[in-house]
């Protein structure tokens, strides 16, 4: 039986639509997970669960791959939509000599680093440095006080999670004290703070040729500003900029040698100029394929996986409809006691999808990494602006009923 191969999943998002669209397109569905938790009923369409205690053992996962294929499966794809397994899932393909992707490429965008060291001569490029664990913090915040604001993070961030601004010398200096204790075997990436409004862009590559899924405006937190609480696709660009952001990802592919591959970036137009916030070398989590296939009618996760089966993908729009995901979080922390008002928001006109993520009982607190948004709502409308005020309108609906004694 013709079998597609996953390296890590989460129970929602793009990662888990990944494995229910493989099981619809008629593959018998193999998940690897590190996460001891996860039962197979929780995931009634994968067909063989295995757990590793460590997923990027290669020698592990290829004798696992080993007892399938001697029991009658024929693998046809091996893949991952989450970090940090996307290049190390390439690499058992290629191992595997199923369909190759830019392996090298992947591995480049999973480094913060390293692809900053490859585009730091484009002009996408924003202004970066590097400090490096053990040098002096005084005579770093010296060196580089004139370029204040910076954003500090470790390379391997995710989600938001411990990238901080620094607006003056002493949190600059704090900032590089906490995060250098925190993340002691590795540098720290300090990088221009850059203003202008900020979109993902969805991109497929293949052979070669650079092919734009889709543009999406993001929204962000007032009280945290790293972390989105909206997305508005399509994103209302002139055509000159359009034009321009085009030519921006075609030069940022051809500098990473990205020739076969899914990845989606993250870009500010800073006073009329692209510059790059960063690169991941997978389709982006959480509603982002449900926006697609609202505004586009693409199914994007299955044509990601129409990549790795050796197939050509086709991205091009079956139609052009306005959508808007808002995520719910919450201003205050505790014990989650209930939530009310999903069947309601769903009800509302326009909307599409209702998400809860929390279970009662959960901790939730305010917003400080994107793991602390706790529900999304995806609606549709004529316009931009309907689109939004239908996923708002829906939004109070929902009722966050905690204990923060």
């Amino acid at each position: 039986m013709n079998t597609i191969v996953f390296i890590g999943s989460y129970k929602s998002g793009t990662s888990r639509e990944a494995l229910l669209c493989a099981k619809e397109m008629g593959y018998y569905v193999t998940l690897f997970t590190e996460k001891s938790s996860y039962k197979d009923s929780d995931f009634p369409e994968v067909d063989c669960l295995i757990y590793k205690k460590q997923l990027l053992e290669k020698d592990q996962i290829l004798s696992s791959l080993a007892v399938l294929t001697s029991s009658g499966k024929q693998i046809s794809a091996c893949l991952s939509f989450i970090d940090p397994y996307v290049s190390f899932a390439a690499s058992i393909a290629e191992e595997l000599g199923l369909n190759r992707l830019s392996i090298n490429s992947l591995k480049l965008m999973e480094d913060k680093l390293k692809f900053r060291e490859v585009l730091k001569d484009s002009s996408v490029s924003p202004f970066y440095t590097v400090y490096k664990d053990g040098s002096s913090k005084k005579e770093f915040v010296k060196r580089y006080k004139d370029r204040l604001p910076l954003i500090v993070k470790p390379p391997i961030s995710h989600g938001s999670r411990d990238v901080m601004l620094a607006k003056t010398r002493l949190q600059l200096r704090s900032t590089i004290k906490e995060l250098a204790k925190k993340y002691p075997e590795t540098s720290l990436l300090i990088e221009e703070y850059l203003n202008g409004p900020q979109y993902l862009i969805e991109v497929m590559v293949y052979k070669g040729e650079v092919k734009i899924a889709g543009v999406v405006e993001q929204e962000f937190s007032k009280e945290n500003e790293f972390i989105i609480t909206g997305y508005s696709y399509p994103a209302d660009l002139k055509d000159e900029d359009y034009k321009a952001l085009r030519e921006s990802i075609i030069s940022i592919a051809e500098k990473l040698n990205l020739k076969d591959g899914a990845c989606h970036l993250e870009m500010r137009n800073t006073d009329g100029q692209w510059k790059l916030v960063e690169v991941n070398p997978r389709m982006a989590g959480g509603v982002m394929n449900k926006i697609i296939i609202e505004g586009t009618d693409i199914n994007l996760v299955k044509e990601i996986l129409k990549l790795h089966l050796g197939e050509e993908p086709k991205i091009e729009p079956k139609v052009n409809q306005y959508v808007h995901a808002k995520f719910l979080t919450v201003n205050t922390y505790g014990k989650l006691l209930e939530i009310t008002g999903e069947s309601s928001a769903l009800d509302h006109k326009g909307v599409k999808y209702v998400y809860i993520k929390p279970q009662s009982g959960a901790i939730i607190s305010t917003p400080r990494t994107m793991g602390n948004r706790y529900g999304c709502i995806v609606a549709v409308g004529d316009t931009l602006d309907e689109a939004k005020d239908n996923a708002k309108s829906a939004a109070m609906e929902i009722k966050f009923f905690i204990d923060s004694t």
